[in-house]
């Protein structure tokens, strides 16, 4: 059992831990989940981790948390230019 699951903190508490932790893979995938977290673009991640954006959109996109606000910030800050 995960330590997230566990101590009742949930998912969202660690976006990056993963089952593998520890292995090479659980490496990875905590790394993509983490840059993409930070606002990389998704190409530079999938070009970085020798995929394409499809596959990194299917496996870590889950991961995006708190997105939504951020991007509603940015498109509130461009339409304000407008103004």
């Amino acid at each position: 059992m995960s330590l997230a699951r566990s101590s009742g903190t949930g998912p969202a508490a660690r976006p990056a831990e993963h089952s593998t932790r520890g292995s090479p893979y659980g490496l990875r995938y905590s790394a993509l989940s983490t840059w993409l977290n930070i606002g990389v673009d998704f190409t530079e991640v999938a070009e970085r981790a020798g995929n394409c954006v499809e596959v990194l959109m299917t496996k870590y996109a889950k991961y995006l948390y708190g997105r939504t606000a951020i991007a509603n910030q940015r498109i509130e800050a461009l339409l304000d230019e407008y103004d």
